[in-house]
């Protein structure tokens, strides 16, 4: 199976889950999982959410940013990867001047 994020349509989600600013998200969804390239820019946020069904896993391509998780604080920087159990709560913040650009993967279980 290839997912070509190239090819996917781009959206734009103001003030995801509560978060400040904008989200910019491609999202392929199949019989294995939800694979979401996302952007999230300077000043904005994923704001904190429940994962309630499945690991929520976020490999981070480049820029700077905090994951919260379950009130654990984590840097998230180009090669890191961050993962939200099932079950906890989680938000992602850009904490840089440049997009905090990552990949998440929600296997379908």
């Amino acid at each position: 199976m290839l997912i070509d994020f190239n090819e996917l349509r781009e959206i734009t989600i103001p003030n995801m889950n509560g978060g400040e600013g904008k989200v910019i998200a491609k999202m392929d969804v199949n019989d294995c999982g939800r694979f979401i390239q996302t952007v999230i820019p300077p000043k904005s946020s994923i704001g904190p959410h429940l994962q309630e069904t499945n690991d929520d896993i976020n490999f981070i391509v480049s820029g700077e940013g905090i994951a919260i998780c379950d009130d654990s604080e984590e840097i998230l920087k180009a090669g890191t990867c961050h993962v939200c159990p099932k079950g906890s709560t989680h938000s992602i913040i850009n904490a840089g001047d440049e997009d905090l650009v990552f990949y998440t993967v929600v296997p379908q279980k």
